[in-house]
């Protein structure tokens, strides 16, 4: 099944595993800006389970659009919504890949923040600890996980449970594991997206977690 993406296949969110609710792990000095080629996101396609349909994806600027809830979601606690677009809705010249396989859909995106550096909001940890997300056609149910750790960056882990109306009057359910990097003038993120239906195993979201680390480094190459 598929969400209303840009360019890609929908995707039924992944979160095997369930990590303790903490919040974005500060890195263990002050964040630093430097060099982020955008286009060195293709490299991350080798990291990817082998037999994955690989592909480009472009205009897709915050989590929040991977969950099917489009740019004008209305978020409560309200203040939240910052978490799932880190740019505010100025987020451009996102690049990306996703690849689809058995066990679930993955994305890998950059986006530029020209409005100025991005950086986690430390007073919304404590109030966005759980919170929801609700679109025209989609609803997210979203808590903090642990994030992993990169030097330099502050990063941020979420999980959502995702229901989707479709056509008919019914309704499907996904799972997304999300985690955010911020670096400076660029943000990047991993998403996995699972179906809790599926016969195959999904893909755990550590997984999710480790791809943001081999994201960023390839960046920063």
């Amino acid at each position: 099944m598929r969400l209303p993406v840009v360019a890609a296949v929908t995707l039924l969110l992944a979160g095997c595993a369930h990590p303790a609710d903490h919040g974005p792990t500060a890195p263990s000095t002050h964040p630093v800006t430097g060099h982020v080629d955008p286009d060195n996101i293709r490299r991350v396609r080798r990291d990817l389970p082998p037999g994955y349909e690989v592909r480009a994806v472009s205009g897709v600027a915050a989590p929040q659009e991977i969950w099917g809830i489009g740019g004008a979601g209305a978020a409560n606690p309200g203040r939240c919504a910052a978490l799932a677009d880190p740019a505010g809705g100025h987020g451009q010249s996102a690049r990306g890949i996703s690849g689809s396989g058995a066990g679930g859909t993955v994305y890998a995106v950059v986006v530029a923040a020209p409005a100025g550096p991005v950086a986690v909001d430390q007073s919304l940890l404590g109030s966005c600890r759980q919170w929801t997300l609700t679109g025209k056609r989609a609803s997210a149910r979203v808590h903090l996980v642990d994030p992993p750790h990169i030097d330099g960056a502050e990063t941020l882990g979420m999980a959502a449970e995702i229901t989707t109306s479709v056509e008919g009057g019914n309704e499907i359910g996904s799972r997304a594991s999300t985690f955010t990097a911020y670096l400076g003038d660029y943000y990047a993120f991993t998403t996995l997206v699972s179906d809790p239906g599926s016969p195959n195993p999904a893909l755990t979201q550590q997984f999710a977690a480790d791809l943001l680390v081999k994201t960023v480094s390839a960046l920063r190459s």
